[in-house]
């Protein structure tokens, strides 16, 4: 498949442009309410090729960025519970093979690689008021998070957990065009 697929994008290097980009995610909280957030810091690299299977995508993201808007949630995030932010600085992503609609990759948290597929949405090529050239796209999908060790929870009193294993990556990103 080519790049045709994708109306306007074109070959070459794209950068991830940060403060256009959200990686978030979504847990369920005692099994009844969502909480959500993301990370404040990620960059990354998206090479287009001539044939969209040979693309490539490479992001890192910064444990301790992570924000859900509650401090304390977001210090017991960032501990030795969850992401150990202190020890794991990075959390990777490295694509194995994209189709237009779907990104397969690997992912990795605190040491652990482990596939992922996320479904992607296109949303188009734009050039800003200052002459760049910008690509959009929407990806989600589920990962269990205890697959990378991310095991702490607390039972319910009537049965349950405390935080869903289950975890909704939603990804809104904005590449900039390299020279």
């Amino acid at each position: 498949m080519s790049t045709a697929t994708l109306t306007g994008l074109s070959t070459g290097t794209w950068t991830i442009d940060p403060t256009h980009t959200e990686v978030g995610f979504v847990a369920r909280h005692l099994m009844v309410s969502k909480v959500r957030g993301s990370f404040t810091d990620v960059s990354g690299t998206v090479v287009v090729a001539d044939e969209l299977a040979d693309s490539t995508a490479e992001v890192v993201i910064k444990t301790a960025s992570v924000a859900t808007g509650t401090k304390d949630r977001d210090d017991h995030l960032r501990s030795g519970d969850f992401f150990d932010a202190e020890a794991h600085p990075d959390m990777t992503f490295r694509s194995t093979s994209f189709d237009g609609q779907t990104l397969q990759g690997e992912l990795t948290i605190k040491g652990v690689s482990k596939p992922v597929t996320l479904d992607v949405e296109f949303g188009g090529v734009a050039t800003d008021p200052w002459g760049n050239e910008k690509a959009a796209f929407e990806a989600s999908g589920d990962i269990d998070r205890t697959d990378w060790g991310l095991t702490w929870n607390a039972n319910l009193e009537k049965g349950g957990v405390l935080v869903s294993e289950k975890i909704k990556l939603v990804l809104d990103v904005q590449l900039a065009k390299q020279a």
